[in-house]
């Protein structure tokens, strides 16, 4: 079973083999947990979104429409995370418990936490969606047409946003190192 593409997995699943969905949980709760952690900012949030996407992805099994899977996973928790959104107001922030759980879930990253901290820093100057951009395609390590599958946008679009948004980041960022400096 694990040699299954997601789709092939997921027509199991809508068949009524429950079973199959085990699988695509293995595949990406620890991604999709990511996803949530660096738009949310809060590791139980991210738990609880995190599973509130994968019972949608059983209750709504009925709608999945034979497209890449994890764009449709994305987008079930990129709505879920919009939707705590609107409800947290972006009230909380990083303390320095969640830098160092951050860092442990990035831990192939070499960045000391100062660094760490300066990036988020910079991540949260950024609107939702330039956000939003940067995480999926540089965290997730999602391709610029899934992305664009993901947000109902062109692929040219999400290009041209996701350049516009990493200038953006790194305008931040280094503001924020030479502040840091002087």
């Amino acid at each position: 079973m694990e040699n299954l593409t997601d789709e092939e997995l997921m027509e199991f699943v809508v068949g009524g083999n429950l079973d199959m969905m085990r699988y695509l949980f293995l595949r990406y709760h620890i991604k999709i947990y990511n996803f949530c952690f660096q738009m949310t900012r809060d590791k139980h949030l991210s738990k609880d979104i995190t599973q509130e996407v994968f019972y949608k992805v059983l209750k709504h099994r009925e709608t999945y429409k034979q497209s890449k899977f994890s764009s449709w996973l994305y987008a079930i928790a990129r709505n879920l995370c919009k939707d705590h959104y609107k409800i947290l107001n972006k009230t909380q922030r990083l303390n320095d418990n969640d830098l160092k759980d951050s860092y442990k879930i990035n831990n192939t990253r070499s960045e000391s936490l100062g660094s760490i901290r300066q990036l988020n820093f910079a991540l949260d100057q950024l609107s939702d969606s330039d956000r939003e951009l940067i995480v999926m395609g540089k965290y997730q390590g999602l391709k610029y047409h899934e992305i664009a599958e993901i947000t109902n946008s062109t692929l040219g679009a999400v290009k041209t946003k996701m350049h516009r948004a990493m200038q953006k980041l790194k305008d931040s960022y280094f503001l924020k190192t030479k502040h840091h400096e002087l």
